[in-house]
């Protein structure tokens, strides 16, 4: 089964890691490596959910879903076509923006996530 990610930057990570264990009834757990740098993530209701601390990059200021792909360089190629843009390029994640400038994520991988 796809998996679709949704992860959210927080000023202030520890507060909003309490906000949404406690609105959801769940834990997230530290990520391992292969998950992505720093924050924490669970499962809900068959959504991966990430939180992280906010920062400057690309993918850090603010929410984002990621779709999981089957080919990455060959969705990364139509974003390209359709009148997208790549914002922050990389073999598993990519950030991009629709033709409308809406910011999402596209991602390999899916059974890596959880």
């Amino acid at each position: 089964m796809a998996r679709f990610l949704i992860e959210l930057p927080a000023n202030e990570p520890e507060r909003a890691r309490g906000f949404w264990e406690e609105l959801l009834e769940l834990t997230l757990e530290s990520r391992r490596p292969e998950q992505g740098r720093g924050g924490w993530q669970a499962e809900y209701d068959g959504i991966v959910f990430g939180l992280h601390e906010r920062g400057p990059g690309p993918g850090d200021r603010f929410s984002l879903p990621y779709f999981p792909v089957a080919d990455l360089d060959a969705v990364v190629g139509r974003v390209r076509a359709l009148g997208g843009e790549i914002v922050h390029p990389g073999e598993c994640w990519v950030i991009c923006r629709d033709c409308e400038g809406t910011p999402c994520g596209l991602a390999c991988s899916p059974s890596e996530w959880s």
